[in-house]
């Protein structure tokens, strides 16, 4: 399909001539518009007249309900991605329900208000483009390294996608280092659907995530009656992963106890149940990850040398996000596009002044902290652009000690009152956020009295 027509293009099947003429009447200027009478109809145009959205009638004398569920299910088995919006004279509330439950964008009771219908469709169409956009997005990143959503353009990032694509053709353990936020999961996903084991299961699991008994039992397994409230057996994150991939996040935090039993596993290849008398072979790949200085650890005995022999056979070193920050500006792009179209949001920009400031800030949590700060700016950001007055004072502040200063004023214009509010807000902001539930604290922080800070709360509805 071609998102790029220059028009949208409407199709309007039911057998009313007279509906499809006052459609036609009302959408025509901003639209073009097909016409069809029937389902078959319908279905010729969805193959062969690139729609963006089908205004399906309902009934029609050639069809009824069961017919329209049919047509909607064949579209929904197939890549055309056209927005259906019923227009139905049927108005049982089962019949909605099921209706919509066939994924139509929206069911539209007869008679029909023209004008509401044009809001309707355009809004429809809006999302449906950015829905496009986002997929060619995706495509065109996946095109270029086939690592799906581990982005980056850098020599650094060029170093891990090429790692990964060689280690995945192997059966080698992996271990990826880096900090958290850096997307270590991300690199684990990607070697596994890279690999021969793409088919079979990707289980994941959070080390850091539980305390030792419950650890073991999540990693291990149990049979029934291993322990109170062992009810039925239960199989652990290891054989869930047999024939698959099994990534262990931040597995520096296991207890030595745990340590010695991943290592008999990897040893045995095989896995012995809590409570249990017989082991179950598996048969896994292990890719492992850690923030932690292993080295050190092993050398204080916190980190089984022999483990960590094992686990370390191919490491794969990620680096921080202040050390590629050419990657910043495709990243946060990115995220843009991707939390407009989940928010179904018009399409955002970031200004250069906005992307300057995001470079500069040293980004301590990585790709995931600039993940957050996109997706904050996207959904309290009224304006098609973010500007550099949108981002958070921190990372104003660091664009300000690298030594550009944020007073640009635009060829249009500003109006200083306003901006000297704003200013004045986040200062206030940020400062009862370094001082949660203390004034006092707080309007120390910006060199006023309690009473003033008071004041400035009330003044902004803080």
């Amino acid at each position: 399909m071609s998102p790029k027509a220059t028009r949208p293009r409407i199709a309007i099947v039911d057998d009313d001539e007279e509906l499809r003429s006052r459609i036609h009447t009302s959408l025509s200027a901003d639209f073009e518009i097909h016409d069809g009478h029937d389902y078959k109809a319908a279905y010729r145009l969805l193959q062969e007249a690139e729609l963006d959205v089908l205004l399906l009638g309902l009934p029609i004398p050639s069809g009824g309900l069961s017919e329209c569920l049919k047509l909607l299910a064949r579209l929904d088995g197939s890549e055309i991605d056209t927005l259906v919006i019923v227009l139905s004279s049927e108005e049982k509330k089962s019949t909605a329900l099921k209706v919509m439950g066939a994924g139509v964008y929206d069911y539209f009771l007869k008679p029909l208000d023209t004008d509401v219908l044009r809001v309707l469709v355009a809004r429809g169409v809006e999302k449906l483009h950015i829905q496009r956009e986002n997929r060619i997005l995706r495509d065109e990143i996946q095109r270029k390294n086939g690592m799906g959503d581990l982005l980056g353009s850098t020599d650094a990032m060029r170093h891990v996608f090429d790692s990964i694509r060689r280690v995945a053709r192997s059966s080698s353990t992996v271990i990826i280092r880096g900090e958290s936020g850096t997307g270590k999961e991300l690199v684990a996903r990607s070697i596994h659907e890279n690999s021969g084991r793409r088919s079979r299961s990707f289980v994941s699991l959070n080390c850091a995530a539980l305390p030792e008994s419950l650890m073991e039992a999540e990693l291990f397994g149990y049979e029934k009656g291993a322990f109170t409230g062992a009810v039925a057996a239960k199989e652990g994150r290891i054989e869930m992963a047999d024939s698959g991939s099994l990534f262990l996040d931040e597995i520096a935090t296991l207890t030595v106890a745990l340590q010695t039993k991943l290592l008999r596993v990897l040893e045995d290849h095989a896995v012995l149940r809590l409570g249990g008398k017989k082991p179950v072979k598996v048969d896994f790949r292990l890719i492992t990850a850690t923030n932690e200085d292993l080295e050190e650890m092993v050398q204080q005995e916190r980190f089984r040398q022999d483990l960590y022999y094992r686990i370390h056979v191919v490491p794969i070193f990620l680096p921080p996000l202040r050390e590629r920050v050419e990657d910043i500006a495709l990243l946060a792009d990115y995220f843009v596009q991707v939390y407009c179209t989940a928010n179904q949001f018009p399409p955002k920009r970031i200004s250069e002044d906005s992307l300057a400031a995001l470079k500069k800030y040293s980004w301590p949590g990585n790709v995931r902290e600039l993940e957050n700060v996109i997706q904050r700016l996207v959904l309290m950001c009224d304006a098609d652009t973010i500007e550099l007055r949108d981002l958070p004072n921190e990372i104003v502040s660091a664009l300000d000690r690298n030594g550009r200063g944020r007073l640009r004023i635009p060829a249009s214009g500003i109006k200083l009152d306003e901006e000297l509010q704003s200013y004045e807000r986040r200062l206030v902001e940020q400062a009862l956020q370094q001082a949660p539930h203390d004034a006092v604290a707080a309007a120390k922080l910006l060199g006023v009295d309690r009473n003033r800070i008071n004041y400035l709360r009330r003044k902004f509805s803080l």
